[in-house]
Protein backbone atom coordinates (compact mmCIF):
# COMPACT_ATOMS: atom_id res chain seq x y z
CA UNK A 1 0.00 0.00 0.00
CA UNK A 2 2.11 3.62 -1.35
CA UNK A 3 2.29 5.85 2.01
CA UNK A 4 1.84 8.91 -0.48
CA UNK A 5 -0.39 10.27 -3.05
CA UNK A 6 0.84 12.28 -5.98
CA UNK A 7 -0.81 16.15 -5.66
CA UNK A 8 -0.22 18.74 -8.83
CA UNK A 9 -1.81 22.25 -7.62
CA UNK A 10 -2.62 24.45 -11.04
CA UNK A 11 -3.96 28.03 -11.28
CA UNK A 12 -4.87 29.66 -14.80
CA UNK A 13 -1.59 31.16 -15.20
CA UNK A 14 1.20 28.10 -13.75
CA UNK A 15 1.76 25.40 -11.80
CA UNK A 16 1.87 26.61 -8.48
CA UNK A 17 3.39 23.02 -6.35
CA UNK A 18 3.60 19.74 -7.36
CA UNK A 19 4.40 16.97 -4.85
CA UNK A 20 3.89 13.96 -2.87
CA UNK A 21 1.22 13.93 0.26
CA UNK A 22 0.35 11.61 2.86
CA UNK A 23 -3.09 13.56 3.69
CA UNK A 24 -4.66 16.39 1.20
CA UNK A 25 -7.43 18.57 2.81
CA UNK A 26 -9.44 20.79 0.94
CA UNK A 27 -12.83 23.26 1.31
CA UNK A 28 -15.42 20.94 -1.08
CA UNK A 29 -18.59 22.91 -1.27
CA UNK A 30 -20.45 20.83 0.91
CA UNK A 31 -17.68 20.92 3.70
CA UNK A 32 -14.36 20.27 3.82
CA UNK A 33 -12.76 16.75 2.49
CA UNK A 34 -9.81 15.03 3.19
CA UNK A 35 -7.70 12.75 0.58
CA UNK A 36 -5.63 9.86 1.40
CA UNK A 37 -3.45 7.60 -0.67
CA UNK A 38 -5.98 5.06 -2.12
CA UNK A 39 -8.72 7.42 -2.39
CA UNK A 40 -11.77 6.12 -4.73
CA UNK A 41 -11.86 8.44 -7.88
CA UNK A 42 -13.91 12.00 -6.76
CA UNK A 43 -14.53 14.73 -8.73
CA UNK A 44 -15.84 17.86 -6.69
CA UNK A 45 -16.12 22.06 -6.50
CA UNK A 46 -14.01 23.70 -4.59
CA UNK A 47 -15.21 26.85 -2.57
CA UNK A 48 -12.38 29.78 -1.94
CA UNK A 49 -10.53 28.77 1.05
CA UNK A 50 -7.26 26.79 2.24
CA UNK A 51 -6.06 23.47 0.82
CA UNK A 52 -3.00 21.29 3.21
CA UNK A 53 -1.02 18.89 1.99
CA UNK A 54 0.83 17.04 4.70
CA UNK A 55 3.97 15.83 4.02
CA UNK A 56 5.71 11.85 4.84
CA UNK A 57 8.68 14.27 6.63
CA UNK A 58 5.54 16.23 8.62
CA UNK A 59 5.94 18.91 7.25
CA UNK A 60 2.66 20.99 6.03
CA UNK A 61 1.80 23.16 2.48
CA UNK A 62 -0.20 25.52 2.74
CA UNK A 63 -2.27 26.99 -0.41
CA UNK A 64 -4.77 29.31 -1.07
CA UNK A 65 -7.25 28.72 -4.11
CA UNK A 66 -10.65 31.27 -5.16
CA UNK A 67 -12.18 28.37 -5.80
CA UNK A 68 -12.35 25.58 -8.92
CA UNK A 69 -12.33 21.30 -8.96
CA UNK A 70 -10.49 18.71 -7.22
CA UNK A 71 -10.28 15.84 -9.26
CA UNK A 72 -8.70 12.31 -7.39
CA UNK A 73 -8.05 9.78 -10.17
CA UNK A 74 -5.86 6.75 -9.72
CA UNK A 75 -2.64 7.96 -7.25
CA UNK A 76 -3.05 11.70 -8.53
CA UNK A 77 -4.76 14.40 -6.86
CA UNK A 78 -5.54 18.10 -9.11
CA UNK A 79 -6.31 20.76 -7.95
CA UNK A 80 -7.56 22.86 -10.76
CA UNK A 81 -8.27 26.78 -9.78
CA UNK A 82 -8.51 30.41 -11.84
CA UNK A 83 -6.08 31.69 -9.01
CA UNK A 84 -4.23 29.51 -7.11
CA UNK A 85 -1.12 31.09 -4.34
CA UNK A 86 0.93 29.58 -1.67
CA UNK A 87 -0.22 30.82 1.72
CA UNK A 88 2.69 32.27 2.31
CA UNK A 89 2.05 35.17 -0.75
CA UNK A 90 -1.23 35.90 0.52
CA UNK A 91 -1.35 39.84 1.26
CA UNK A 92 -3.27 40.35 4.28
CA UNK A 93 -3.26 44.22 3.36
CA UNK A 94 -4.43 43.46 -0.11
CA UNK A 95 -7.44 41.24 1.13
CA UNK A 96 -8.20 43.36 4.05
CA UNK A 97 -9.17 46.16 1.48
CA UNK A 98 -10.50 43.89 -0.88
CA UNK A 99 -12.94 42.56 2.31
CA UNK A 100 -13.75 46.62 2.11
CA UNK A 101 -14.29 47.53 -1.03
CA UNK A 102 -16.42 44.62 -1.47
CA UNK A 103 -19.08 45.42 1.40
CA UNK A 104 -18.76 49.22 0.55
CA UNK A 105 -20.39 47.99 -3.43
CA UNK A 106 -22.76 45.93 -1.34
CA UNK A 107 -24.33 48.62 0.31
CA UNK A 108 -23.78 50.88 -2.73
CA UNK A 109 -25.01 48.56 -5.36
CA UNK A 110 -27.14 49.79 -8.22
CA UNK A 111 -28.32 46.45 -9.92
CA UNK A 112 -28.07 42.29 -9.26
CA UNK A 113 -25.40 42.06 -11.09
CA UNK A 114 -23.37 44.15 -8.85
CA UNK A 115 -24.83 42.43 -5.70
CA UNK A 116 -23.81 39.09 -7.09
CA UNK A 117 -20.20 40.09 -8.02
CA UNK A 118 -19.73 42.20 -4.59
CA UNK A 119 -20.97 39.08 -2.78
CA UNK A 120 -18.17 37.08 -4.37
CA UNK A 121 -15.79 39.00 -4.08
CA UNK A 122 -16.47 39.59 -0.22
CA UNK A 123 -16.38 35.53 0.27
CA UNK A 124 -12.86 35.47 -2.00
CA UNK A 125 -11.46 38.26 0.52
CA UNK A 126 -12.46 36.83 3.80
CA UNK A 127 -11.54 33.35 2.43
CA UNK A 128 -7.69 34.77 1.92
CA UNK A 129 -8.15 36.92 5.32
CA UNK A 130 -8.66 33.04 7.43
CA UNK A 131 -5.62 31.21 5.57
CA UNK A 132 -3.55 34.34 6.42
CA UNK A 133 -4.56 33.91 10.00
CA UNK A 134 -4.58 30.03 10.23
CA UNK A 135 -1.33 30.33 8.44
CA UNK A 136 0.24 32.93 11.11
CA UNK A 137 -1.38 30.80 14.27
CA UNK A 138 0.47 27.47 13.06
CA UNK A 139 3.71 29.86 12.76
CA UNK A 140 3.39 31.31 16.64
Amino acid sequence: MANTIQVEIVSAEEEVWSGEGTMIFAPAEMGEIGIAPQHAPLLTRLKPGEIRVQQESGEEQFFFVSGGILEVQGHVVTVLSDTALRAGDLDEAAALEAQKRAEQAMSDRSSDIDLAKAKAELVQAAAQIRAIQKLRSKRG
